[in-house]
């Protein structure tokens, strides 16, 4: 089952979405994919880090923190502006789910090169889809929800790195 919703997710399935929506048990499996997900980003994170003479552990670490704080801001805020400000029906469980499965695609980084990018597009997409089946809202008001919530992962994913870079940075002067 697990797998038939990811595949539906790369897919952009509509009908999986909203069967994860309506499923309250899927959390942990929302869950799980993002875990698998922080991992991968982890593990490429640090050696990347490996590479610019940061420290490995850090970078694995701020990175899967970073994912997994992105996923509960990115659910919270698209839960909060979509009910909010454009009237959407939808609780707090519903966009963890649907949304923690959005980001199923971002398995694709582990292809060098472009596949980060490619997983980070066609996540957004399956975000657009998650945010739009998960909250019963058109497709302006999802979109304009969906970007509110994607820049503040980016912000939020952006000072757990400034903060474990500079506790980094403590540690290496010790």
């Amino acid at each position: 089952m697990l797998m038939d919703r990811i595949i539906g997710v790369f897919k952009l399935d509509i009908a999986t979405f909203e069967e994860i929506e309506a499923d309250q048990s899927a959390t942990g499996q929302a869950a799980l994919v993002v875990l698998v997900i922080a991992l991968i980003g982890g593990i490429g994170s640090a050696l990347g880090a490996s590479f610019m003479e940061t420290s490995f552990l850090s970078s694995f670490i701020s990175s899967v923190i970073a994912t997994f704080v992105g996923w509960l801001v990115w659910s919270f805020i698209t839960y909060f502006v979509g009910t909010s400000l454009f009237g959407g029906k939808a609780d707090m469980g519903e966009m963890m789910r649907v949304l923690g499965f959005a980001y199923a695609p971002q398995i694709l980084a582990i292809i060098p090169c472009i596949g980060w990018i490619v997983g980070m597009i066609w996540s957004l997409v399956a975000g657009f889809i998650a945010v739009r089946q998960g909250l019963d809202l058109d497709n302006t008001k999802a979109f304009l929800t969906i970007i509110v919530g994607f820049v503040a992962i980016v912000l939020i994913s952006a000072v757990v790195g400034m903060v474990f870079g500079g506790l980094t940075a403590l540690f290496n002067a010790f």
